[in-house]
């Protein structure tokens, strides 16, 4: 009998996207989050950019008007049932065959007069570039808004994730492989390698199209770039399995100004 889990997603469902994830480096989980909380996640962070922006080094530059911002552990962001969602910690559990880690939390956002990023990965290979690993780090993305061929969609090659980069590169300039472009809903979420190549597109409307991307990784990865930051009362009020998987420094008070410190991005 196949078991059915929370938003009516069962096993099979759950087993399906961890073959996808493999094969293609992607998948795309459709319908997981209800609206109303895309829509209080959205309010906060249009508030909390606002604020950033007037903040030297409030935002960090993902070249022109595209902007990284990491998101604090408050209301409404700090919220397990978004962060170890059981669907999306099951499909990690079938992809990361050893304990994995939550490292980063923050959006990425174009504006109007974004252009196309340079193809690229966001980590480099774990040896050499003609070793295929199993995946070693995930994201986790969620559109705050409706995503549109206008406003910046994600773009990625499948499968580019177990080639060369160069090799990868070549296919997607003959034309043997498609960068494809992913629409979404409010409340549909993506899962992704880091290693597959892509990159950002313009966004030409007159309204910013923020993504939210959750990191995970095997934990024996260092990842200097990207850190989480917990207030003391919130991190102790989780349960000890959530505990362990968040990489974090733990504070009594969570500092005011912000510096942004992952500017580099792309290999």
């Amino acid at each position: 009998m196949v078991q059915a889990l929370q938003n009516s997603f069962t096993t099979s469902d759950l087993d399906r996207f961890a073959f996808d994830l493999n094969r293609d480096g992607i998948c795309v989980i459709r319908n997981l989050f209800d609206r109303d909380l895309i829509e209080t996640w959205a309010k906060a962070f249009g508030d909390l950019f606002e604020q950033r922006q007037n903040q030297p080094g409030g935002l960090a530059p993902r070249e022109q008007s595209r902007y990284y911002l990491t998101l604090p552990w408050i209301a409404p962001f700090a919220d397990s049932s978004v962060f170890a969602h059981p669907v999306i910690l099951g499909i990690l559990d079938r992809v990361f065959h050893q304990e994995y880690r939550m490292v980063q939390l923050g959006t990425d956002t174009p504006f109007q007069g974004s252009t196309y990023q340079e193809t690229h990965r966001d980590f480099r290979p774990l040896f050499s570039d003609e070793i295929v690993t199993p995946l070693y780090a995930l994201a986790v993305n969620f559109p705050l808004v409706e995503v549109t061929a206008e406003n910046g969609p994600f773009q990625m090659a499948r499968g580019t994730h177990l080639l060369p980069r160069e090799v990868g590169l070549e296919k997607i300039a003959a034309g043997e492989i498609a960068i494809e472009s992913f629409y979404m809903q409010p409340g549909d979420v993506m899962i992704r390698s880091p290693f597959a190549l892509h990159r950002g597109s313009p966004n030409t409307t007159a309204q910013p199209r923020p993504m939210v991307v959750m990191g995970y990784v095997m934990h024996w990865l260092h990842t200097p770039k990207v850190e989480l930051t917990l207030p003391r009362d919130y991190y102790e009020s989780l349960p000890e399995q959530l505990q362990q998987m968040l990489r974090c420094e733990v504070v009594d008070r969570l500092p005011i100004d912000k510096t942004e410190t992952y500017i580099n991005f792309k290999y």
